[in-house]
């Protein structure tokens, strides 16, 4: 009996087929790698070098501070009582801002979910908050809203019997969280909105048809509908307020009682405090949290996706 070899090779055929599918792929990618290196060299490399700072203590104001320390930056946190103060604001900004925006924007979003004339011009008026700039918003609210003499909200008071009130002094924390929930409510409401409308229109008959109340329907069948566009956003939001600067610093002036972790890290920098080191951990420490807020969020629009 003859023996037959049994070791493979690779026919040419198939060489240059593999070959032309890799010429092919490069093909498509080389063009990207510009934007691609761009990108790198834009959000990454600050990022590391950001990291490389937070590890060395760095008084600017102090020749030759500059030294190596290791990761006693992110000790800090824990003994710095200002950081906890501005932690614990950023909670509240974020959190109070996302609940009480998504109330509004869910009872905005049932309203405009119906039939009535002037529909367009509404929906339009309601989104446009969120289109204005953070620093505009908060000039326009500081001095044309909030003032202690020329303020709308004080000339109402005054019509009413009552003194005027100085809202960004007296009351910062509340002053920042009418003014975010004033931009970010049309956000909530489109997101929500996108929910109600990918309802099924037959279902809902045939629950009204069956007898149900339209308070059960909400209850039973449209919150339940909701709840992934609930969840995603609120996330969303709470990414983008985790990073909240802008209206803390023009609205109320970067008060004590409104400091967050954002406007904390540029005054420990640039703000005056100047010890990079430390800004740079605290820093570090604040995209972790967004980070793992993204990742939450990202897959929650997975699977948001995957069901429709």
């Amino acid at each position: 009996m003859t023996t037959v070899s049994s070791t493979s090779s690779v026919s040419p055929d198939s060489k240059i087929r593999r070959t032309s599918v890799r010429r092919q792929q490069w093909s498509r990618r080389l063009p990207l790698m510009p934007a691609l290196i761009f990108t790198i060299v834009v959000t990454q490399l600050p990022f590391v070098i950001t990291i490389w700072y937070s590890l060395h203590k760095w008084d600017f104001l102090t020749p030759g501070s500059f030294k190596f320390i290791g990761l006693k930056n992110y000790v800090k946190p824990i003994s710095d009582q200002f950081f906890r103060a501005a932690t614990l604001h950023t909670v509240v900004i974020t959190g109070g801002t996302v609940v009480i925006a998504i109330v509004i924007g869910t009872a905005l979003a049932m309203l405009m979910d119906r039939q009535f004339l002037g529909q367009g011009m509404v929906r339009t008026l309601l989104i446009t908050p969120f289109l204005i700039m953070p620093v505009a918003a908060s000039l326009i609210w500081r001095h044309g809203f909030l003032d202690a003499t020329y303020g709308f909200l004080n000339w109402i008071l005054r019509g009413i019997g009552f003194s005027n009130v100085a809202f960004t002094t007296r009351y910062p924390l509340l002053s920042v969280v009418i003014v975010l929930v004033w931009q970010w409510t049309p956000f909530m409401m489109l997101i929500i909105l996108a929910g109600l409308q990918s309802q099924s229109g037959e279902i809902l008959e045939a629950a009204r048809v069956d007898g149900a109340s339209g308070i059960t329907i909400f209850r039973h069948m449209t919150v339940p509908h909701l709840r992934p566009y609930l969840e995603l956003g609120g996330l969303l939001g709470s990414i983008y307020l985790l990073q909240a600067f802008d209206t803390v610093d023009q609205l109320v002036g970067g008060a004590p009682d409104a400091r967050n972790v954002p406007y904390f890290i540029y005054q420990r920098s640039i703000g005056g405090g100047w010890k990079f080191g430390q800004a740079s951990a605290y820093g570090v420490l604040v995209v972790i949290a967004t980070i793992i807020l993204a990742n939450v969020a990202l897959r929650l629009i997975s699977s948001l996706l995957e069901s429709q």
